[in-house]
């Protein structure tokens, strides 16, 4: 067990290491480190919980194990034991980091189908089991004596998964039929990058009014279809129109300029002095006499050490950035928006930048009625890093998993539209203006990886839990021993 641990955390560090620079991109390498050290401990545990259930049972009759002590179901104790450490570590603490699963490798892989059935975990799960079986083919073929139990149980690891996802490619139930709507994603790009790239939140405005404007001007020129729903990312606008007349005055002017709604991310302040990240909805009846939107989402998960810092105390003592981070307050309610578009009335599912890596925000904005996915993001502060693309993988698996259409809006980049399949249908470039346009899908159904939820992901970690407990004490001698007293020639030797 001891050595599975090692060999888990070596490996962590190996993928977490490459996987985050972009932490430490302007707060320097000390926060990169220390996440990426902390990830590797969660797969030391997945190391050490493998290790112990997938040794061999006690008998060998009937063929029971392969060489070398490991059981012929090993595969797929490993696969569940890298579920169980997946939702760990997308849990805890401080609501977790599911950064990396296995999943969003899939982004364009040939399993990728398998999220319609059973989401991301499920996702995971398949990659992990046929990792792992080709693997057990490899040893029980180089080892001897080889065992036809464990070859064929190491095979059947190894191509059955893989046939079931090529089944699934043509059998994944998905929700059809419906209307389309005409998108729009305005990225107007950042005057600065790193932290401070909103010092200056007026130009970010500017700059996505300045390309609204663009887009206004081709649409009158017969250049562009017209759009039925312009969006604009996370921190498009960080002056709140609510409680400022001159950013109010512009969005009202970019609203009325397309005669399109605009949906955008801005920050609200509460009564208590607490920002939200919000999502508005700007309609065309938005006027000087009616200044509220239409609709609004507050971000529900908030990142911490980025929009809340916590144990502010002990954390401050180890980077000067760390008092930087925000104070938000986390949303409520409803993931969705309703938007009153020239196609007709729209439900808009929200999973604002870091939500899009949880599973449970994109489920609950299905679950609330979404036709549409939308992932407003602001990656200004991770420069010209592989962020940004990381994220897009995501937000490909999510359209896949939930059978939406998503729309990526980036004040920086990468913005792009994906179809329910996953594929980019189009995208920008990084720290350029941009502004991208796609018929999109409209979809109200539900795939069987959202009406599952978040069950089969459970059973999983729960049949992992109860497996590596059983093999601990199986495997486990728990010896009593009575020490001597010393000082008597009589106690000595006793055992």
């Amino acid at each position: 067990m001891r050595t599975g641990a090692l060999v888990g955390f070596v490996f962590g560090l190996a993928f977490f290491l490459p996987l985050l620079p972009w932490i430490g991109e302007f707060v320097g390498a000390v926060p990169w480190v220390a996440l990426s050290v902390v990830m590797a401990a969660y797969l030391a545990l997945f190391g050490a919980m493998a290790t112990v259930t997938m040794r061999a049972r006690a008998s060998r009759r009937a063929g029971e194990t392969a060489a070398g002590g490991v059981s012929a179901a090993a595969p797929l104790w490993f696969a569940l034991c890298w579920v169980a450490v997946e939702w760990l570590r997308s849990s805890f603490p401080f609501g977790g980091f599911p950064w990396g699963a296995a999943a969003f490798s899939q982004n364009q892989g040939f399993f990728l189908p398998v999220a319609r059935w059973l989401g991301v975990p499920g996702l995971s799960f398949t990659v992990a089991l046929v990792g792992a079986g080709i693997a057990a083919l490899v040893i029980a073929l180089v080892q001897r004596p080889a065992t036809a139990v464990a070859l064929g149980s190491a095979a059947a690891c190894a191509v059955v998964p893989a046939a079931l996802a090529g089944i699934a490619m043509g059998t994944a139930p998905a929700p059809e039929g419906g209307d389309t709507i005409r998108v729009a994603a305005i990225q107007g790009n950042v005057p600065r990058l790193g932290l401070d790239f909103n010092q200056q939140r007026r130009a970010v405005l500017d700059n996505h009014f300045r390309e609204t404007l663009r887009l206004a001007e081709d649409v009158d020129s017969g250049k562009r279809a017209r759009p039925d729903l312009i969006l604009w990312p996370e921190n498009a606008s960080d002056i709140s129109p609510l409680d400022n007349a001159d950013a109010a005055r512009v969005i009202r002017s970019a609203v009325s300029a397309t005669g399109i709604p605009i949906v955008f991310g801005t920050l609200l302040y509460g009564p208590d002095g607490r920002p939200t990240n919000t999502v508005l909805v700007w309609e065309t009846q938005n006027s000087l006499a009616a200044p509220e939107p239409a609709d609004r989402y507050d971000k529900h998960i908030i990142q911490p050490f980025g929009e809340y810092l916590p144990w502010r105390g002990f954390f401050s003592k180890f980077s000067s950035y760390a008092d930087r981070a925000g104070d938000f307050r986390a949303g409520t309610g409803p993931a969705v928006v309703d938007v009153n578009t020239p196609a007709g009335a729209v439900v808009l599912g929200v999973s604002t930048c870091w939500e899009v890596a949880f599973d449970r925000s994109p489920r609950q904005a299905v679950g609330d009625g979404a036709q549409l996915l939308f992932v407003p993001t602001n990656n200004a502060t991770f420069g010209h890093t592989d962020m940004t693309y990381q994220q897009l993988a995501m937000s490909q698996v999510r359209a896949v998993e939930t059978g939406r259409a998503v729309a990526v809006a980036a004040t920086s980049g990468v913005s792009a539209l994906i179809d329910p399949a996953g594929r980019v249908l189009t995208n920008s470039e990084i720290f350029s203006p941009a502004i991208l346009e796609a018929e999109l899908p409209l979809r109200t159904g539900t795939t069987p990886a959202v009406t599952l939820g978040p069950w089969p992901q459970l059973f999983a970690v729960l049949c992992a839990v109860g497996g590596f407990l059983y093999a601990l004490r199986r495997h486990t001698r728990f010896d009593t021993f009575t020490f001597s007293r010393r000082g008597t020639a009589a106690d000595e030797g006793t055992p």
